[in-house]
């Protein structure tokens, strides 16, 4: 019985329905019915941690075996980083279209790797979770494939690497919770800008008590991807436009969201307890699918569809009282932004959209000559060691191959990972809650504990890079 519910309540929230519209009593922070409206509420309440997977070492790995699933944008990027790490060997490369996984595969080559191909068949990824000679699944398909692929890897022996989102449902959020607990195998959400220098600056800034107590932070993904979702070749069978008809909220919120979490420490000594999330209406997604259908019948099937809204801002506050802002916009015509701003007792630090600023009072931002001596200072371990290796390799400025470095060292040393599945599920959950909380007049929803209790004696990330640090980069 128990089941059944939760997989109608899973089934609304795909569908993007507005729970109130379905006659069902919107799960309000602090109602004794939540239970009743999203699945994954009951667990978290009576959910009990089979093994804390945060501060976990899995064994060490001389040599980190690779199979890549999903080739189409970011993870044939990832194919040529990973060839550039030593200590690494690319065994299989998965995708759907033939002709992605043969240029993946070519663009290694010279490295001398030579990876065994699946494409063709929507089933085919499976075989390269199911090799023996592979240690590590490297997923970056669209959103909706990404927790099935996650969970059928680590089911098979395999730890995991996963774009982001890695869940679209919190249902999905605690499916990696569980799996993950019950194999002792790492799932790790590729949250690249947790491993951007400012990010990273600004982290072991408040290591060391810089900004004093933080006490509100704020992130943001604005980005005008109008054209390319609206593209037929950007994203295959324009998956990522199709997720815009069919869902609304904050569809994409760890960009912003996962450095501040890291900053603040949660699921490390402080937790996310409820969310607010606004949204704008949508102002030109549904009028640009109608311009494109009068001229093309490719584009009618989007014609009468509802979008999601322009702006999305949701706010979270924490058990300990802290508050967090995260923005989504992916249509207006704005300065690419992803607002990271750090807020103590004692200073601030925000970036984007213009560059990297501190303050320490209410007089201003600091000089440029001042901000080079605290950069200088509190530049963290791993910038100083891999830093200008990974902006010669590349991947966002750098921070790509910083994370794909960091997690292939981590693996090779035994060590715990910076980011691990509570940390995937917690930040992925903000997606379907900002979607329920839009949908019932941006009411307070309660954001899952996904550690089972244990986000009060874990341990913050270790950025000290005292162990490891040893894997040789190939440049």
């Amino acid at each position: 019985m128990e089941k059944n519910r939760r997989d109608f309540i899973k089934l609304a929230g795909i569908a993007g329905l507005g729970v109130t519209g379905a006659g069902i009593v919107p799960a309000f922070a602090g109602s004794d019915n939540k239970s009743e409206i999203y699945p994954g509420y009951n667990k978290g309440k009576s959910h009990v941690q089979t093994f804390n997977m945060s501060g976990f070492a899995a064994p060490k790995l001389e040599t980190v075996r690779i199979g890549f699933i999903g080739t189409g944008n970011r993870g044939s990027a990832a194919v040529v980083r990973m060839s550039k790490i030593g200590g690494v060997q690319i065994k299989a490369i998965a995708d759907l279209r033939p002709e992605k996984a043969e240029a993946a595969k070519k663009s290694v080559k010279a490295s001398g790797q030579d990876p065994m191909i699946y494409s063709g068949n929507p089933e085919e990824w499976k075989k390269v979770c199911e090799r023996e000679d592979v240690d590590l699944i490297y997923i970056a398909t669209p959103w909706d494939l990404h927790t099935p692929m996650a969970v059928y890897a680590m089911n098979h022996g395999k730890h995991v690497c996963v774009e982001v989102p890695a869940a679209t449902t919190v249902e999905e959020c605690w499916q990696l919770v569980e799996t993950s607990e019950r194999t002792r195998k790492h799932c790790m959400m590729l949250e690249n800008c947790c491993y951007d220098f400012f990010e990273l600056l600004t982290l072991n800034m408040a290591r060391q008590g810089f900004f004093g107590e933080i006490v509100h932070a704020e992130g943001a993904y604005i980005h005008d991807l109008l054209e390319g979702d609206f593209s037929r070749e950007k994203y295959y069978n324009n998956w990522r436009l199709r997720m815009d008809a069919s869902r609304k909220g904050n569809l994409y919120p760890t960009h912003g969201l996962g450095p501040i979490c890291q900053i603040m420490d949660i699921n490390r000594g402080d937790k996310m307890d409820f969310l607010v999330s606004v949204s704008s209406n949508d102002f030109m997604m549904a009028q640009n699918a109608k311009k494109l259908a009068a001229n093309d019948n490719f584009y009618k099937q989007f014609a009468d569809k509802s979008f999601n809204g322009n702006m999305n801002t949701t706010t979270i506050r924490t058990a300990k009282g802290k508050t967090m802002m995260v923005q989504h916009d992916v249509t207006s015509p704005r300065p690419y932004s992803r607002l990271h701003l750090v807020s103590g007792t004692k200073g601030t630090a925000q970036k984007y959209p213009l560059p990297g600023r501190i303050s320490t009072s209410h007089e201003g931002w600091i000089s440029e000559l001042e901000f080079k001596s605290l950069e200088q200072k509190y530049t963290p371990t791993i910038v100083k060691k891999v830093g200008e290796l990974a902006k010669q390799v590349g991947g966002h400025g750098g921070m790509d191959f910083l994370m794909d470095w960091r997690t292939i060292d981590c693996l090779r040393n035994g060590l715990p990972f910076d980011q691990d599945v509570y940390d995937a599920a917690s930040w992925s959950s903000i997606f379907p809650l900002s979607e329920w909380s839009v949908n019932n007049r941006s009411n307070s929803v309660d954001i899952p504990d996904f550690t089972g209790g244990s986000w009060n004696k874990n341990k913050p990330v270790d950025i000290s890079l005292t162990k490891g640090g040893n894997t040789p980069v190939k440049v």
